[in-house]
């Protein structure tokens, strides 16, 4: 099983890692969940290309080569795709990469499209019989409850930031440029809380202490069961187990309208939660079809959020056709105001499975497939404002909210009102005392926005020791995010 290697991007947060000595992010939850439901007697081997490089002999050595990726990993795909048939290895392919665009990889031997819980025992069933066909997939959606736990064992969890886990697919929204709705529907379905209870139970059982990261691109698309079953047991669990982790997630941003659902989020160990914000642009927001945030008050919203005692990060989208050359400086504002520190700020792009991938396509303004990347200085179709301005005006955006004093000021304003609601792993380790004495000699010595960084840590000292950790967290993750943006760090 092969996953392959992710680009230097905003969430790669690869020059962050470094200060933590860990290889990348997440492990590849998709494998190791169809991991779990391949034959008991297969001998399984999972090579992260994030982690270690794939061996020739490995690739000998297999009776398949199984890959799934995104379509930010397209490169990687190309090489290890080019690295088997030169070694005459079967690949087996799936996920949402291949799912949105199979005819791009039609040589390949076998596509296991859409949710592997419908198609891949059908391929499992064909090739008992000696008789695989080459394409499997389904317009059906699968059952959450048919999904199997991830096998970790496949992993050695000390390479990872933050381990992950799914309790939902599909979201009951339909923005336009986004493809999830095409590969996961809209209707919202669950793992059940003894899925979960038992995921944590062996995520525990790794000897992994720290952040994990529900995936659910919607986590709040069921507040009910959330409110009533999931939450509580989670929180009992934590207690019972000493809370040994904290937890992020992605979620609408009606999750503000909510203050139960926070508080139980809060209880249940919720630390941080991802918004798609995208503009404070109204029209901007009609035309994608964001109407959840057209109809709230999204600076108000943010900070409702934040003073339940969960941080807020986000995605901000600047190329709408109705944007203007006022919406960069916007932009700006919202995001220092807001004090919403993770700020992903990226040009629009079109996925080729999106309702915008087909406006644009008949408008004839499409110009290739989408990369998935949308923070690397491109686009795949021909916007409204001038190009040459909007780069300008992008570029304006992300150099401004990550130079030093912007960052920082908007970096200091959020740990001055913040006042996090979860209990979580706290424990002082060798990895964090290294993180510590490498961001004091990596920013506070040699980078250039020392200044800002010593009159940081100083502060948090000497005001608010408890937010310490984080204001040394987030000085990190700056120097990422300029690395990333191509600003002088």
């Amino acid at each position: 099983m092969v996953s392959p290697r992710y680009p230097d991007t905003y969430w790669s947060f690869r020059h962050a890692l470094k200060f933590i000595s860990k290889k990348t992010s997440n492990p590849p939850l998709g494998l190791m969940t169809v991991a779990a439901m391949l034959p008991k007697e297969w001998e399984i081997k999972l090579a992260d290309l994030n982690v270690r490089p794939l061996l020739d002999e490995e690739i000998i050595r297999a009776d398949f080569v199984f890959i799934s990726a995104m379509s930010v990993q397209a490169d990687s795909v190309s090489e290890v795709i080019r690295r088997c048939k030169k070694l005459h290895a079967k690949i087996v392919a799936g996920g949402p990469l291949f799912t949105g665009d199979p005819d791009s990889y039609s040589d390949l031997d076998h596509l296991i499209l859409n949710e592997a819980e419908i198609t891949l025992p059908r391929f499992l069933a064909d090739l008992d019989q000696n008789k695989p066909k080459p394409v499997y997939k389904t317009e059906d959606f699968a059952n959450m409850q048919d999904s199997p736990a991830p096998d970790y064992s496949l992993i050695n969890v000390s390479d990872y930031a933050q381990l992950n886990l799914q309790y939902s697919r599909g979201c009951p929204h339909d923005c336009e440029f986004c493809e999830i709705t095409a590969l996961l529907g809209h209707r919202v379905r669950v793992k059940t809380t003894d899925q979960i209870l038992a995921e944590l139970e062996t995520i525990f059982n790794t000897g992994f202490r720290g952040s994990v990261f529900f995936v659910d691109d919607n986590f709040i698309g069921n507040h009910r069961k959330l409110k009533e079953d999931l939450l509580p047991a989670v929180s009992r669990w934590l207690g019972e187990h000493r809370y040994p982790f904290c937890f992020t997630t992605e979620a609408s941003i009606d999750l503000a309208d909510d203050q139960d659902l926070m508080k139980a989020m809060v209880r249940s160990g919720f630390e941080k939660v991802f918004v798609g914000i995208e503009t404070p642009e109204v029209e901007s927001l009609k035309e994608c079809n964001k109407r959840l945030n057209v109809e709230h008050d999204l600076l108000e919203s943010v900070h409702k959020i934040q003073s339940a005692g969960i941080e807020v990060t986000a995605g901000f989208i600047v190329g709408f056709d109705h944007d203007t050359s006022s919406i960069f400086q916007r932009q700006i504002d919202f995001i220092q105001k807001s004090g919403i520190i993770t700020a992903m700020v990226g040009l629009l792009i079109a996925p080729s499975r999106t309702k915008l991938f087909q406006r644009l396509n008949n408008e004839g303004r499409i110009l290739h497939t989408s990369n998935g990347n949308n923070t690397n200085f491109s686009m795949n179709f021909i916007p409204r404002m001038d190009k040459e301005k909007l780069m300008k005006g992008y570029t304006h955006i992300v150099t401004t909210i990550y130079s030093n004093k912007a960052y920082y000021q908007r970096l200091k304003g959020f740990l001055k009102n913040f006042k996090p609601g979860a209990k979580s792993y706290t424990r002082i380790t060798m990895e964090k005392i290294r993180a510590l004495f490498r961001s004091i000699y990596v920013i506070g010595i040699l980078g250039k926005g020392r200044f800002y960084f010593w009159k940081l840590v100083i502060w948090s000292l000497i005001r608010k020791p408890k937010v310490f950790p984080m204001a040394i967290t987030y000085s990190i993750y700056g120097y990422h995010f300029k690395k990333v943006y191509r600003i002088e760090a």
